[in-house]
C-alpha cells in the first residue's frame, strides 16, 4: 500500500462564534455584571468622589457585596484567562482584531457620524469596534492588577507602590470600571440596533472557511 496516496481529511468549516466562545462570552458577561454591581456596593461604603453614590448595587451591605465580588472575580479571572489563551492559540484574536489602519478608523467614524450603522458582514469588525475590544481587554487586565493591589495591599505592596499607593489603585480600579461600563453600554446598544449580531452570539452565526 502506498501511504503517500492517502488523502488528508478535508478541513471542516467553522462557525463565526464556536460553542466554546459563546459559553465564555456569556460567562464573562454575567461575571462582569456581578462584579460591577457588587463593586458599586463596596464603593458606597468608602466613596472616592463625594456625592457620588450608586443606588443600584449587589449586596445589602459592604461585607455582602465583597462576597459577591470575590466570587465573580474568580469566575472572570479563570474564564477570561481561558478566553484570552483560546483566542491567542487559535488565532481568533489576531483574525478578529488586527490589523487596525488609521484610514479605516477615519472612515468608520465618518460613517457613524452620518448614522450609517449597518453591519452587513458579521464576520468582520470595523476599525472602531476593534479598538473598543482591545481597550476593554486592556481595561480588564488593569482591573486584575489594581484589584490585587486593593485586595492585598500588604502582600502586594510592591504592586500597590507601582500604582501610586492604595488610594491611587482604588482610583485606577474605579476608572477601569467606568471604561468597562461604557463599553457594555455601547456594546448592548449596537446589539439592539443590529439584532443579527446578538443572534449570532446565541446560535454561532454563519459558517466560515476552515483555517489553513
Amino acid at each position: 500500500m502506498n501511504i503517500l496516496a492517502i488523502d488528508a481529511a478535508p478541513a471542516r468549516a467553522r462557525r463565526l462564534h464556536p460553542l466554546a466562545v459563546r459559553v465564555m462570552h456569556w460567562t464573562n458577561a454575567a461575571a462582569m455584571i456581578v462584579l460591577i454591581g457588587s463593586g458599586w456596593g463596596i464603593y458606597n461604603d468608602s466613596v472616592i468622589f463625594h456625592g457620588l453614590h450608586f443606588p443600584v448595587k449587589i449586596g445589602s451591605w459592604a461585607a455582602e457585596s465583597l462576597l459577591w465580588h470575590f466570587a465573580a472575580m474568580w469566575v472572570l479571572v479563570l474564564n477570561g484567562g481561558t478566553y484570552l489563551v483560546y483566542g491567542i492559540a487559535t488565532g481568533r484574536l489576531r483574525e478578529r482584531l488586527l490589523p487596525i489602519r488609521v484610514a479605516d478608523v477615519a472612515e468608520t467614524v465618518r460613517e457613524t457620524l452620518h448614522l450609517k450603522l449597518a453591519h452587513e458582514d458579521l464576520t468582520t469588525y470595523n476599525a472602531v469596534q476593534k479598538i473598543l475590544y482591545i481597550v476593554v481587554i486592556l481595561a480588564g487586565l488593569a482591573q486584575v492588577v489594581s484589584g490585587l493591589a486593593i485586595w492585598k495591599p500588604v502582600q502586594f505592596s510592591g504592586l500597590a507602590d507601582l500604582l501610586g499607593g492604595f488610594q491611587s489603585a482604588r482610583l485606577i480600579h474605579f476608572l477601569g470600571m467606568a471604561v468597562i461600563v461604557g463599553f457594555l453600554v455601547v456594546h448592548v446598544a449596537l446589539s439592539l440596533l443590529v439584532p443579527r449580531t446578538l443572534w449570532a452570539m446565541l446560535t454561532g452565526g454563519p459558517e466560515l472557511p476552515a483555517r489553513r
